[in-house]
């Protein structure tokens, strides 16, 4: 059993990433968001029971019926309300800065010029801006495996689909990447 700290710190330990997988599903700050919390509660509420070490899992499974959930919602809406897309503004400049979180999460002593920084965040935008245009099942398998770091099994569970399919979407994926940042000309 998870007790409320181990519980506490998983959710704390994954929000950002959770985040920003969902802005990339469904490419909305305000929705991700709330499909993001959604999901954390949900967890809290229907599995803080479980033990500690599937908490992972369960949480990936959520967040993923969470964001179908949020699509088919948007398709009903869009059905009933052919210009609902006319009424809502669309934000591209997000809180979230890959720049931020990429910086932090490095223990490094040295400071960076503002031109090193500049050019970092540059060819980070640009791999965001691919990941963002990959299909969304090629994407969903991308993210859970190399974000996430989950392995082809845990991946597999959490989309509802063979491990076969999980390796195919993310040989495509990486393949998709690779060309068009090499286009880019960013060699990774």
């Amino acid at each position: 059993m998870a007790t409320e700290q181990e519980l506490s710190d998983f959710l704390k330990g994954v929000e950002k990433r959770a985040f920003k997988r969902s802005v990339f599903h469904v490419r909305d700050e305000e929705a991700a968001l709330d499909i993001v919390q959604d999901s954390m509660l949900k967890l809290a509420q229907h599995y803080g029971d479980k033990p500690a070490d599937e908490l992972p899992m369960l949480f990936q499974r959520i967040l993923s019926n969470s964001t179908l959930d949020w699509f088919r919602r948007q398709k009903t809406q869009k059905a009933v309300f052919t210009h609902i897309s006319d009424l809502e503004a669309s934000d591209e400049d997000g809180e979230f800065d890959w720049l931020e979180t990429y910086a932090s999460n490095s223990n490094q002593e040295t400071a960076h010029s503002a031109e090193d920084l500049t050019e970092r965040k540059q060819v980070l935008q640009s791999i965001e801006k691919e990941i963002q245009e990959l299909p969304a099942r090629q994407r969903e398998a991308f993210l859970m495996r190399y974000w996430e770091e989950m392995d082809v099994a845990e991946t597999a569970a959490a989309m509802g689909c063979s491990e076969g399919s999980v390796k195919t979407h993310c040989f495509r994926a990486i393949q998709t990447l690779s060309k068009a940042l090499k286009a880019k000309g960013i060699e990774l």
